[in-house]
This record gives C-alpha cells, structure tokens and sequence, in this order.
C-alpha cells in the first residue's frame, strides 16, 4: 500500500492527506525522510567543492524537506490527537531524532565548511539575513559541541539522547495521570454549581464512560468547579488531584525524571563550558544573564505579594464568615475570589459566558486582524486531523497567505494547556512555500461553546502567535515566524491580547448567543473595570514557578527537587494559599523539552514590551492606527529571527521599555 506521507500532497493548499493517514504510516516515513537528510548532509559534507554560501548553508536548509514534511504532522497530532501507537513512535523517535540531530552537528568536515564561511564572511557579500543565518547556524553547531573532540563529545551526545527520552516520558506521564483521574458527582454534588459547569461535568462524565457527572484535571472543568462549587470537601479533593499531577507515586511519577533531566542539564553546560544550564540557556536571550531575569521577577515578585497577602486577608474573612474554621487554603481561593468579584464588580462569569460564545470571539479575533493588518478569513472545509478543528483559508488583496486550523475543544487524547504549532513554515528559499499554522486549546466543548473571558484571552493569545507565524516574510525557514529568542516569542502572543480589551470590540463581538443582543453597556464596563482584579494572586503563582525554574539552573543540580522548591517558595515568603501555578512533577514548560528551561520568565519578560508595544498604538488614540500596525508587521511579525530581538523591537519602538508598564498593566504600581 502506497503510503501517503511520501507521495505529493494534493489537497487544496497543499495540506497533509488527513483522511489516509494511518498511525503505521509515521515511522516507515520518518524512516525514508531520515535517510533521505543523511544522504543530502552527507553530499553537503563532502563535497569536494569550496564551501559556498549556496552549497553550504543554503543546500543545509533545503536537505530535510521530507523529514520536515512528516515532522510537522506528526508532532502536531502526537501534542493534540495523542494514541497509544503514536506515544509509542513518540519514545521511540526521541533518542533516534536526538542521535541524527547530533550526528550533524558533529560532523567535523560540515562544521569545517561553516566555520571557513563564517571566517570569510565579510568577503563573501552577503545580504543581512545571510549573514544573520550564517551566523545562527555557526552559533547552533558551537552550543551543539561541534568544537568537541573525544570523550567530550561522545559524552555530551549520550546526555543529549538521554534528555530526549527523558523528556518525551515527562510529557507522556503528565497526559496518563491528566487522563486516569476523575472525580464522580452526585446529583446533590452540582449544587451551586451554574449551568455550564454542570453541563461540561455531564459531557465529561459521558466521555469517561461514566453514568453521571465528574470532574477532570482539564482546566476548561476543573477551574470553573473550583470556582462555584460551595462544597469545601470537593474542593480539596480536586484541588489536591490537580496539583499533585506527575506526583502520585505510580508508574506515572516524574520527581525521578526532574531530577535526572536536571542532573544532566548541568552536566551539559559542564561540557560546553557554561558555569551552569542557566547561563548556557540565557546566552543568546534577550536576558543574557541569570542575574538580569532575578532582577526582574523580584521588581515584580515584592509588589505582587503584597498585593496577594492583601487580597488573602479580605478572602480569609469571608471564609470565615461563612462559618469555616482555619485559614484560607488554596483550594478556597478561586471560590471566594470569584464571590469577590461578583460582590465588587457585579460580574458573574455564569452572566458574561452567553456573550462570549466561541463563534462571536473568533469573529473578534479575525475582525481586528483584518482592520490591523488587511487579513481575510474564508473557512474551508476539511478533513481534517480531527472532527473538532476547523480550517481557514487566510489571503490578503486576494492573494493567499496561510492556512489556519483552530483545534479548541478539550479531550482525552489531547496534552492540557494552549499552544500554537506550524505543520509547515513560512519561507522562500527552493520556493514560496505558505504556512500552515494550528492554534490547539482546551475549551468545554458545548452547543454553543461558551467562553469564560480568560478563555477569550488564550484565543487571542494563542492568534498572536498565529499571525508571527502567518506574516512571516523572509527567506530562510532557519529564522521563520517564531524562530526567534525565546523572552521575546510571547511579545506578539501577549500583545494580541490588548485587543480584546478594547471597547469597541466587545461592544461589536460580544453578543448573546441566542439573542444576538450586544453585552450590556453597564456589564461591558464592569468587565474592563476589572481588568486588573486578582492579579496579586495571578502573579504570585508565575513569578514563583519562574523563580523555582531559575533556582534548579542556575547551580548545582538538586538531587532532591521537590525540597529546593520548597526552598525557594520559602525564601520567598510564598503566601499560604497560592501554590506555584506550575509544581515541578507537572511542570511541562521546563521538563518536557529544553524550549522554557531557564525560561519560563520570558512570558513576563515579553508582557514588559507587550505593554510598551500597545502603549504605541494608544498614544495614536486609535487601537487600529495603520501606521503603527504597518510599524508592528514591518519590523516585528514578519521579521522572524532575522535580527537581534532587541534591534527589532527598538526599531518599532524607537527604544526598550522599563519595567514599570508591566506593573501598571497589572494594577500592581500601587504596591510597589
């Protein structure tokens, strides 16, 4: 049978042949674009021709094109669509994926042939983003441990590999024990709750196989509960569950793993002769060094805190005040903030969800790219991976752009959180090539879907990754969309997020899902009144899984770290009843790959400038001004890496911000 990931792709715009794809298909594709990489690396290498810009670094790009083609799909339905064969190739692609990556950066005569180019680079007229290329792939090989010799390097390929494994069983436990738990409901156990709690409860009961309602550990459910639910007990029961993920002492646990990949994080710093992982990750940062993310995060961390132990007091009371004994525990906040927030902003998520249905807020999100950047939308129709993702074809002045699939609705077979993934990249080099681009999030899945305004905020957030990737405009894939530092790659995310606060849109997307009726202009305001409210609370549980993140790699690797996040959070004076938003048995972002290890600051590093970059469009005194937004594509959106994130973003700015429109963006300057 002929397989489909190796012949040419014929659906319209060139999307993978969903419908014909079967799981046994994926490895003997991998194996053929492997084997397809080595050949042309291999040419590349010794070739007997004097390196070339073009024979060199250019053939490098174009050498994977199979393994890229298979890649993409792969890694995007191994994240979203999960299944036992895929998680099975997923372990088994990590060590050999991780060799083959070594294998090319530790070939002497192709680094031989890099490092002549970089040598004679000013003699060898190239534009800028050859010479930016040049200089990221001489970069990468170096911080590979392509100068390496003997021991050292057959060494550091070993911890590499291991890494790989390590990380993949990471992610793969976190999924089985999201996946294992749930917590049946009686009928008498919905009191209280509103409708759709116990709708999403009833749906995810029927998908467990379940004759009533449960409670899950995806966020879309469990959130919500521990918000509404007046039942202490179930509470702590689901809290307890939910934040003890990856920490149950069965064949799922991952304290070992953290510790073991941290081990050999440091060692491999050791090898390349970085002081410690946080140094060798910080590098080619925006931060550069440890020192500059501590800097930030306590700037932000002593004002939040106090913010935090202030709001705690006023929650303590009420708890109190409702006959409970003690003090607050983490899981009475949501509850008793969300009483708070009804009782002083008159908002009530059960009122406001009707108004932000999944249809009305992809209108909004399409509407302001449209106004910002001239984007079209046009839905299309699949097949696609899934029966839930939704596909639109995007063109600007007639002229197609991209093709983007959105993936919104919560299941089993998908890993918890939001992200934005390419199945194919942006370039030009070999030929145009279009993205492809997915936005996967975890909403409840409902008739409609209805949104809680945080959900709205991950939609856009998840969109502005979307557009980097969308309006790319270079030449090379090396430094397409997102391949950028990482404390900058959340800037265009967190900056779409503005957008959803400004009046207008609100006012126009907004609307009853049955009624059609906008959101009420008191409710509208009440809503954006309390943009700020609980952000003590939101900022204390990140800032204090990045400080624990920056602790486990900035020296010695803790044998033991669960006791050095205790540590930390007890320097830190953690208030008692927030937890870590991430503990370190569930912390994904750090331990399932390298991509936020040392990094998980960088979301706060990035919302400094997402402040400043919207404060840009604000002096104006219209959200939508073209010349700031043709100033935000130009220089930002469609660069990619093809500069120095700080050169980009002073060149849209005209400088790099403080600290203090971060605060203020949180409500905190008056806790400073």
């Amino acid at each position: 049978m002929t397989n489909p990931l190796l012949t040419p792709w014929t659906a319209p715009f060139g999307l993978p042949p969903f419908a014909d794809l079967r799981d046994e298909d994926f490895a003997p594709a991998f194996d053929q674009g492997l084997a397809e990489a080595r050949a042309a690396i291999s040419a590349i290498a010794d070739s007997a021709e004097a390196p070339t810009y073009a024979n060199t670094i250019a053939a490098l790009e174009l050498a994977e094109g199979t393994l890229d083609r298979v890649g993409g799909v792969f890694y995007n339905l191994a994240g979203a669509d999960s299944t036992d064969a895929r998680e099975a190739l997923m372990r088994d692609l990590a060590p050999k994926m991780s060799a083959f990556s070594s294998e090319i950066t530790n070939n002497k005569a192709l680094f031989a042939r890099i490092d002549d180019l970089w040598q004679r680079r000013d003699a060898l007229g190239l534009d800028a983003e050859q010479m930016r290329v040049l200089t990221l792939y001489r970069r990468m090989f170096v911080r590979s441990g392509a100068e390496l010799t003997g021991d050292a390097a057959e060494r550091l390929t070993a911890v590499k590999a291991r890494l790989a494994v390590l990380g993949t069983q990471f992610s793969q436990n976190l999924l089985a024990d999201e996946r294992d738990w749930f917590m049946q409901l009686a009928e008498e156990d919905l009191i209280g709750l509103p409708a759709f709690v116990v709708d999403t409860a009833r749906a995810a009961g029927v998908e467990r196989g379940q004759n009533g309602p449960v409670v899950t550990l995806n966020r879309s459910l469990i959130v919500p509960f521990l918000q509404f639910s007046p039942r202490r007990d179930l509470r702590e029961v689901a809290y307890g569950a939910w934040v003890a993920r990856g920490a149950n002492g069965n064949a799922h646990d991952n304290r070992a793993i953290a510790a073991e990949i941290l081990a050999l994080r440091e060692e491999r710093a050791k090898l390349l002769g970085y002081a410690s992982f946080a140094d060798f990750k910080l590098e080619p940062e925006m931060a550069k060094t440890p020192a500059a993310v501590q800097d930030l995060l306590m700037r932000v961390w002593e004002p939040a805190r106090a913010k935090a132990l202030s709001d705690a007091a006023v929650l303590e009371a009420m708890l109190h005040a409702d006959g409970q004994t003690g003090p607050l525990e983490p899981w009475d906040w949501r509850y008793y903030s969300e009483k708070r927030r009804k009782a002083e902003h008159d908002l009530d998520e059960a009122a406001l969800k009707p108004y932000l249905s999944l249809n009305a807020m992809l209108g909004a999100m399409f509407d302001c790219a449209t106004r910002l950047f001239g984007l079209e939308f046009r839905e299309i129709d699949g097949p696609f991976y899934h029966p839930d993702v939704r596909g639109w074809e995007v063109t600007r002045n007639g002229t197609h752009v991209a093709v983007f699939l959105g993936d919104y609705f919560a299941r089993s077979s998908k890993r918890s959180g939001a992200w934005c993934s390419a199945m194919r990249s942006q370039r030009k080099l070999g030929g145009e090539q279009r993205p492809i681009v997915v936005n996967v999030c975890n909403f409840a899945k409902g008739d409609p879907a209805l949104l809680s305004y945080d959900d709205a905020r991950t939609l856009f957030h998840e969109f502005g990754h979307a557009l980097h990737q969308m309006l790319s405009d270079v030449t090379h894939g090396f430094i397409s969309g997102t391949s950028v530092a990482r404390d900058f790659v959340e800037l265009p995310s967190q900056l779409y997020e503005h957008w959803l606060e400004v009046p207008q849109v609100l006012e126009q997307h907004a609307r009853h899902w049955q009624t059609g009726e906008a959101m009420p202009a008191d409710m509208l305001k009440r809503l954006l009144d309390a943009g700020t409210y609980d952000q003590g609370f939101a900022t204390v549980e990140f800032v204090a899984s990045a400080m624990v993140d920056l602790a486990f790699h900035e020296g010695a690797a803790p044998a033991d770290p669960m006791a050095m996040q205790a540590e930390v959070l007890d320097s830190l004076g953690m208030p008692n009843a927030i937890r870590m938003r991430h503990a370190t048995p569930h912390f994904a972002h750090v331990f399932s790959g390298d991509g936020y290890s040392s990094g998980y600051y960088s979301y706060m590093w990035s919302e400094v400038m997402d402040a400043d970059a919207f404060a840009a469009f604000e002096e104006t005194g219209d959200p939508f001004d073209p010349a700031t937004a043709a100033r935000l594509e130009k220089h930002i959106l469609s660069a990619g890496g093809s500069e120095e994130a700080e050169i980009l973003y002073t060149r849209f700015r005209g400088k790099m911000p403080g600290v203090e429109a971060l605060l203020k963006g949180r409500g905190l300057l008056d806790a400073a």
